[in-house]
């Protein structure tokens, strides 16, 4: 779905024709096919704060969109690009995906979340004893392991859990773990709902995950550590001298030490571009949101505000952060969303599912009980659990079995669910309780499936979302066909408009250059005579850094006036620059070289250059559409529209 995002976007979120002031009036015409006002007036009020570009603000600009839109979407269908089978398939899929939000329970959506924003609220310490079951497992198995777990809870009253735990792990068929601090959402729901509701200091009674049979403990309640905003300096490891980025980010480290401010430096010397140029400073997170544990550890260990960590090591690199800001846990009516699109995706949304098929039970009348499951029982075997069990010749597959609304289940309808659900190696069953969970399982997914078949006719919203993506892959496929894929392919092309546009492609002026930057002037000046005197990178730092303290660091390499290192208004020449205030600090920088502007060579323009020819391939296969498909605007309706706007 997200490669698709482009041209959702380039639709200007469109969706289908939806009655307005303006309904009957016709606004143009694309080959004699009627395009309303009404639809126009719509889209164009939608997006009206989420465009830019002020030009497309303007009634008379967006309609020349428009009626690019209309055009390319014309020429889509003419191809026959919404008959090919991916185009199909990708809608059908995505409408299934989409339906899951509308096929719910608001009531019981709204209990789980509510419940889960109270458990996101507070962390709970917990150990557990687990003994591992498979799906397969007999009735026998299963009252065994509860009665095996009965006795271990019976020993950790009268023992305490570090006892029994050593004396039972084993790390294969019964586990004895501390799970430290958790909140909702990091354990299985079954686990979160038995350790949320087992007081401290108390052990639940046995229990069943999808793992097997569990017993927790629950050792304490906190509230949830909430949320931090941190900055950092980040220093990337060199995979050929893994010391080097030991020894750099101790460098920085000493200078924040010496008083250099956290966010100069980060602008600096952070190797995270994306947060240097904003003094590191990351977007908030809370706990379990990174996927870096140990960075999230010592984020949430620093207590006030502008606290700075010592340097560690990550997967990414060494870090150094500070403390920027703390909150506690959101309000509810913040999170809810979030917590929503969690609740739906997690396992509790069975709970939903079941609230959900109750109410289309009632709406078309339909129930569990079936007076044709003996006959299917009959039918039965114990091939069934080894997955080998075939429908007999006789079998009655003509007989209509249910209805749900006006649609129409047949013998054969269950029959079939039957065969294709049977697996091998499952764990016999009476063959009656058998036929009932299955007859559950087919009328359930039914219901569900007739209500999916039909929301585009009973429900307004999810038929405008579904619209506008159904036009949104007919534009992505017809533009990557027409223009994207034609365009990269065409290397003639691409060269003669190259040649027509080299003055557009240069690289702007740059040096070869050592750049100096300390907190302190007086240090700089003392760098500056240096270099004026020939001394080395190494020879500077020899003479005024040591272990514990470092005065100056140096960047080295090929800048624009974009550079972090380099200030906006830094001359261009050769040799020893004068100092410059910079980034709350000062440099001095040796310039080896001035590269001065020039032309990019075809390859390295390439990316820009196949960029600008697929606007000029559009601009052009445009106006050929505007010919194979005469567009008429009617003036009158146009003024209307305006004045409608305008109120």
């Amino acid at each position: 779905m997200t490669k698709y995002l482009y041209t959702i976007l380039l639709v200007f979120g469109l969706c289908s024709v939806q009655a307005q002031t303006t309904e009957g009036d016709v606004l143009f015409t694309v080959d004699k096919e009627p395009v309303y006002a009404s639809e126009f007036i719509r889209i164009f009020n939608k997006n009206l704060d989420l465009v830019q570009d002020e030009s497309q603000k303007d009634v008379d600009e967006y309609l020349k969109l428009f009626v690019n839109y209309k055009l390319k979407l014309k020429e889509a269908k003419a191809q026959g690009l919404d008959e090919k089978p991916s185009y199909v398939r990708e809608l059908s899929n995505y409408k299934k995906q989409l339906a899951k939000n509308y096929l719910t329970d608001s009531k019981v959506t709204d209990e789980l979340v509510s419940e889960a924003y109270e458990r996101v609220s507070n962390e709970v310490n917990a150990d557990h004893i687990l003994i591992r079951l498979n799906e397969s497992v007999t009735p026998e198995d299963t009252l065994a392991a509860y009665n095996q777990l009965l006795k271990f809870r019976e020993r950790v009253i009268n023992e305490g859990f570090e006892t029994v735990q050593k004396d039972i792990h084993n790390g294969q068929t019964i586990y004895a773990e501390n799970l430290g601090y958790f909140s909702g959402f990091k354990m299985v729901y079954p686990f979160e709902t038995a350790a949320y509701n087992t007081p401290v200091g108390e052990i639940s009674m046995p229990f069943k995950t999808r793992f097997g049979y569990h017993i927790v403990i629950v050792n304490d309640v906190r509230k949830s550590r909430g949320e931090r905003t941190v900055a950092h300096i980040m220093v990337s490891e060199n995979q050929e001298d893994p010391i080097l980025a030991e020894t750099r980010i101790n460098d920085i480290y000493n200078k924040l030490q010496q008083g250099e401010p956290f966010e100069s430096s980060a602008k600096q010397f952070s190797d995270d571009k994306s947060s240097a140029k904003n003094g590191g400073k990351l977007s908030p997170f809370s706990g379990g949101q990174l996927s870096s544990t140990e960075f999230e550890e010592q984020a949430f260990a620093l207590k006030e505000m502008g606290d700075v960590s010592k340097p560690f090591k990550t997967e990414f690199g060494w870090h150094i952060i500070k403390l920027l800001d703390k909150k506690s846990v959101e309000s509810f009516e913040t999170m809810k969303p979030e917590l929503e699109a969690k609740v739906k995706k997690d396992s509790r949304s069975q709970l939903i599912n079941t609230s959900l098929v109750n109410n289309l039970m009632e709406r078309y009348h339909v129930s569990y009980e079936q007076p044709a499951l003996p006959y299917f029982e009959s039918l039965l075997s114990n091939d069934y659990f080894v997955g080998r069990w075939i429908l007999p010749n006789d079998f009655q597959g003509e007989k209509d079995l249910v209805s749900i609304d006006n649609k129409k289940f047949s013998y054969n309808d269950f029959g079939q669910f039957l065969l294709k659900s049977q697996r091998k190696a499952i764990a016999k069953k009476p063959l009656d309780k058998l036929v009932e969970e299955k007859y559950k399982e087919f009328l359930d997914s039914n219901l569900i499936q007739y209500q999916e078949e039909n929301l585009e006719n009973e429900n307004e919203d999810f038929a405008h979302i579904v619209a506008e993506y159904r036009d949104g892959l007919l534009l992505f496929d017809l533009m990557e066909t027409e223009i994207w894929n034609a365009s990269k392919s065409d290397s003639v092309g691409l060269e003669n408009f190259y040649q027509a546009n080299k003055n557009t492609y240069f690289w702007n002026e740059r040096v070869d250059a050592l750049v100096a930057s300390s907190s302190s002037k007086s240090t700089i000046k003392k760098v500056k005579k240096m270099l004026e005197d020939g001394k080395s990178e190494d020879d500077i730092k020899g003479a005024l850094n040591s272990d514990e303290t470092v005065h100056v660091i140096f960047t080295s390499g090929v800048m624009d006036k974009e550079h972090q290192a380099l200030p906006q208004d830094f001359e261009y020449k050769t040799g020893v620059s004068k100092i410059y205030p910079h980034n709350d600090a000062y440099i001095v920088t040796l310039v080896k070289a001035v590269l001065p502007k020039e032309a990019k060579a075809y390859e390295d323009a390439k990316g820009q250059i196949i960029s600008d020819y697929q606007v000029y391939k559009e601009s052009l296969w445009l106006e050929d559409l505007k010919t194979k498909y005469p567009v008429v605007i009617n003036e009158d309706v146009l003024t209307k529209v305006k004045n409608q706007i305008k109120q």
